[in-house]
C-alpha cells in the first residue's frame, strides 16, 4: 500500500468522526466567556453598570448555550431516526444525474439527491457526499429543498441539487455515500453510511468551435427512409450508363426510347433516403508506457474531448445526418439519442494504440477526421496521401491545455496561496517537463504536413 492510497483511507474512515474544528473552537469560546463571566469581581473594579452588564452577558451565554444544545440533541435525534428508516430500502438516499446547458455551457453535470420522510435537524443541516473508484470522495453537497406530498403542506421528503466537477471526463464507478447529520454551528457531524453502485460519468463540454462546411461522401442503403429530405452529391440532369445493381427507377425511358440506349440518372439533389456525414475523431497515441497514467496526458485527454465534442455538436447542427465512428467498442444503451451516445463514447475514450490511423479512417467514406498532436507522423503522411478536398481534417493542439503568462502565474504563486486543481498545478511545471519538447515538436511537424496535403484542415 502506497502512501496515496493511504492518505485515501484516512481520508475515507476520518468521515466517521463526530468532531470538527469547530467543536475546539466553540470549547474555547464558551470556557472563555464562563471565565470572564464569572470571575469575582475585585473592590476597584466595582462600577454602577457592570453588575447590569454582567447579568445580560450571562443572560446572553446561557440562552445561546441552550439553542446550540437544542440543535445538537435535535440533530442526534433526527440520526437516531434515519437509522431506524433505514431498513426500508424506499428511505434511502436516492440518487439521479442528469447534464444541462448553463451559461451557454452544454453537458454540465448535476446531481439530484431525494431522501423519503427523514427529518432535518432543527437549526441543522443534512448533507451528503459520494465516493467513487478507489474511495474517491465528492465535494460534500447540502439537501435544502423539501418536496411536499401532492395536494398537502406536509413534507413527503428533503432533495438537493448540486454541480459535479469531477477530474476527469469519463465514466465513473459508483461505491457509496455518506449522509452527515450536522447542528447549526456544526460542532458535531453524525454519519451514516450507505452503499450505492452503477455508474455515471463527466460529459465533455463545448470549446471555442471551428465551423467548415462538409459534404456526405456515401449515402446509406435506400431500405432506410427518412422523413426529412437530406441532400446527397450529384445534379438531377446527370445521367451515367446503366450498371448491373443500379436502381432500375432511375432508368431515363425516353432515351432509351430514342436511340436504345440504358441511362439512369444520377442521385437528385434532394431524396428521401439516408445520407450520412461520416465523423472519424483519432484517440490514437504514440507515448511511451510510463507516460501512459501521467497528470500530463490526462489532462490532454480531457482537452481533446472537449474539442471532438465540439465538432461533432457544430457538425449535428447541419442538414446532413451525422454518424459518429469511434475507434473502440463501448456498450452504450440504444434508448439514447445520437448526441447522447456520441457524448457517452466520447466520455469513455482513452488514449490507445490499438488501431493505428490507416486502419481507423477510411477516406473513401469519411468526411471529417479529428487527429491529435499525439497522431503517429508516419501513419498521418500515408492517410493524407489518400485525402483530397472533400476531406476535412481538425488539428487539435494539445499543448494548449497548458498555455499560460507564465511570468504572472510564479508571481501568483508567490504571493497567494499554490492551485489546488491538478490542471494549475500541471501548468506551473509545464515549461519543466520533457514531453512538452515533444509534443511541441510533433506538432510543428503535423502542420507541416496539413498545409501540404489537399485535404481541407482546420487547427483547434
Amino acid at each position: 500500500m502506497n502512501w496515496k492510497q493511504i492518505k485515501w483511507l484516512t481520508r475515507y474512515y476520518l468521515q466517521y468522526f463526530p468532531f470538527t474544528i469547530n467543536t475546539l473552537v466553540c470549547a474555547v469560546v464558551a470556557y472563555v466567556s464562563y471565565k470572564i463571566l464569572y470571575r469575582p469581581l475585585q473592590k476597584d473594579e466595582v462600577a454602577p453598570f457592570r453588575p447590569f452588564i454582567l447579568l445580560m452577558g450571562k443572560i446572553v451565554f446561557w440562552f445561546f448555550i441552550a439553542l446550540v444544545l437544542l440543535s445538537v440533541l435535535s440533530t442526534i435525534a433526527s440520526w437516531l431516526h434515519y437509522l431506524w428508516l433505514k431498513r426500508d430500502e424506499r428511505n434511502k438516499l436516492q440518487i439521479s444525474f442528469t447534464t444541462e446547458t448553463r451559461n451557454g455551457k452544454k453537458n454540465k453535470l448535476y446531481l439530484h439527491a431525494v431522501i423519503e420522510k427523514i427529518r432535518r435537524p432543527l437549526l441543522g443541516f443534512v448533507k451528503a457526499r459520494l465516493y467513487y473508484d478507489n474511495n474517491t470522495l465528492t465535494e460534500t453537497f447540502t439537501l435544502l429543498s423539501n418536496k411536499l406530498k401532492e395536494k398537502s403542506i406536509w413534507r413527503e421528503a428533503i432533495t438537493g441539487k448540486s454541480r459535479m466537477e469531477l477530474p476527469d471526463i469519463k465514466e465513473y464507478e459508483l461505491k457509496g455515500s455518506f449522509l452527515f447529520f450536522e447542528d447549526m454551528l456544526q460542532i458535531c457531524k453524525l454519519t451514516v453510511s450507505q452503499p450505492l453502485g452503477g455508474h455515471f460519468y463527466q460529459p465533455p463540454v463545448l470549446a471555442e468551435d471551428d465551423d467548415r462546411d462538409v459534404y456526405p461522401k456515401k449515402t446509406e442503403s435506400m431500405d432506410v427512409r427518412i422523413d426529412q429530405l437530406r441532400r446527397v452529391e450529384g445534379e438531377y440532369l446527370n445521367y451515367k450508363d446503366f450498371e448491373s445493381g443500379d436502381d432500375v427507377r432511375r432508368i431515363v425511358w425516353k432515351v432509351y426510347a430514342k436511340n436504345r440506349d440504358l441511362v439512369v440518372r444520377v442521385p437528385e439533389l434532394y431524396e428521401p433516403y439516408a445520407s450520412h456525414l461520416y465523423f472519424y475523431a483519432s484517440f490514437n497515441a504514440t507515448i511511451k508506457a510510463q507516460w501512459a497514467s501521467d497528470g500530463y496526458m490526462k489532462e490532454m485527454l480531457n482537452y481533446y474531448k472537449n474539442y471532438v465534442w465540439t465538432v461533432y455538436d457544430t457538425l449535428s447542427k447541419k442538414e446532413w445526418a451525422l454518424r459518429y465512428i469511434p475507434d473502440q467498442s463501448f456498450n452504450i444503451p440504444e434508448h439514447l439519442s445520437d448526441n447522447e451516445k456520441a457524448s457517452r463514447i466520447i466520455s469513455n475514450s482513452s488514449w490507445n494504440n490499438d488501431k493505428t490511423l490507416t486502419q481507423y479512417f477510411n477516406p473513401r467514406h469519411g468526411t471529417v477526421l479529428c487527429i491529435s498532436s499525439l497522431t503517429d507522423l508516419e501513419e498521418l503522411q500515408t492517410l493524407l496521401d489518400q485525402c483530397d478536398a472533400s476531406t476535412v481534417i481538425y488539428f487539435v493542439k494539445l499543448s494548449g491545455v497548458f498555455r499560460q503568462f507564465v511570468a504572472w502565474t510564479w508571481l501568483k504563486r508567490l504571493i497567494f496561496l499554490p492551485p489546488k486543481d491538478r490542471l494549475n498545478k500541471l501548468r506551473a511545471r509545464w515549461v519543466f517537463s520533457p514531453l512538452r519538447l515533444q509534443v511541441l515538436k510533433r506538432e510543428k511537424a503535423i502542420e507541416e504536413m496539413l498545409q501540404k496535403t489537399a485535404a481541407i484542415n482546420a487547427t483547434l
